[in-house]
């Protein structure tokens, strides 16, 4: 999952990038309103955290340039305004969710959290397709009834595949939510979709024996 964090206060944004990487997303920071712009206009992202006080533009303004985008869903506005107005304003615009400043990482964490099971997955932690579950909140994939373990590179091209079941995905978009723009080779598929039957297929003689 790709996040992008709008904040100009340097020390704040590291804290948040760090946070958000530990529990295992890809982090993309902008520090001003153009930068920012650029970023949203050429790439997806799956959730947004905006600061409304960033340097050569208004986070609202950017806001209203993602609803003109189609791209204004999963955003959080983190901000120190406390205003009832901002707050309106935003959540009018297609905001997700507002948080004032200061917050504990913890929560906004939680509210991440929240807002991407709201809007991908439908308020729910698992993703199942056939024999596979994926649980998105402890990132972890049963076969069957076998675990699988997966890097987190795995882990995300696994659960973008999965929201985009019925979808032609190729090899750009996947290694742009991936976070790496490298070729993707057949063979990398030749060697993961079996990790994936041999498992199925032990299960299934676990449970004939």
């Amino acid at each position: 999952m790709k996040i992008l964090v709008i904040e100009d206060e340097l020390q704040l944004c590291e804290v948040i990038t760090e946070s958000l990487q530990h529990e295992g997303y890809l982090v993309e920071r902008a520090m001003d309103y153009k930068n920012a712009l650029h970023k949203v206009e050429d790439y997806e992202y799956d959730c947004i955290l905006l600061d409304i006080m960033i340097p050569g533009g208004n986070g609202l303004e950017l806001l209203k340039e993602l609803k003109k985008l189609g791209k204004s869903g999963n955003v959080i506005i983190i901000s120190a305004k406390d205003s009832l107005d901002d707050k309106l304003s935003g959540l009018d615009l297609g905001a997700d969710d507002y948080l004032t400043k200061p917050f504990h990482i913890a929560e906004l964490n939680a509210r991440v959290r929240s807002v991407l099971r709201r809007k991908a997955f439908g308020g729910q932690n698992i993703l199942e397709i056939a024999n596979l579950h994926l649980d998105m909140t402890n990132r972890e994939l049963i076969a069957g009834d076998q675990p699988v373990p997966l890097n987190r590179k795995e882990f995300d091209m696994l659960t973008f595949l999965m929201l985009n079941k019925n979808r032609l995905v190729t090899k750009t978009s996947l290694a742009e939510h991936v976070g790496e723009i490298i070729p993707i080779r057949l063979t990398t598929w030749i060697l993961f979709i079996p990790k994936l039957k041999t498992f199925d297929r032990n299960s299934r003689n676990t449970r004939q024996r």
